[in-house]
């Protein structure tokens, strides 16, 4: 894993409307960029409904999300509509974003052995540097997770 600290990789891919978004774009903002495996299953169906939910807050704590999978464009944009999600999915066939974050490898399902997403997420700074690292994380309440990272901390005197 990157580790905190470390400057986030740049990366230049297509979203699910296929249009080029890059990780400096976000320059000067927060940016949360989490890897899951594939679109429509459970978990990342679960993990994309919760961030899109919390989008606003997010928002309001300046800074912005987008999800990559080694999902084809096409498969995104059926995935973004059906759950009426509204940051961009990013196309990442090859893995080649996902390696360069260490979040695509070996993997084992079922008996099976490919290479795929793992489920990771990285918290990049307005200054492109990683701030937060999380691994192999559990869809369910991830986006919470993150917020809870984000928000400022209330000191009671």
């Amino acid at each position: 894993m990157l580790d905190v600290g470390d400057e986030a990789p740049e990366f230049e891919l297509q979203n699910q409307h296929g249009e080029t978004v890059r990780r400096s774009d976000f320059d000067g903002q927060r940016l949360v960029v989490y890897f899951y495996p594939r679109a429509n299953t459970d978990g990342c169906t679960t993990e994309a409904r919760e961030f899109n939910d919390a989008l606003s807050r997010f928002a309001d704590l300046d800074a912005a999300v987008v999800g990559i999978s080694d999902d084809p464009v096409d498969d995104l944009a059926d995935f973004a509509a059906d759950y009426d999600l509204e940051f961009d999915l990013l196309s990442d066939e090859f893995g080649e974003v996902a390696t360069l974050y260490e979040s695509y490898g070996e993997k084992r399902m079922f008996g099976n052995t490919f290479d795929g997403v793992f489920r990771n997420t990285y918290l990049v700074g307005p200054d492109g540097r990683i701030e937060a690292v999380y691994e192999g994380v559990s869809p369910d309440g991830h986006a919470d997770e993150v917020l809870a990272d984000l928000e400022p901390v209330d000191i009671a005197h």
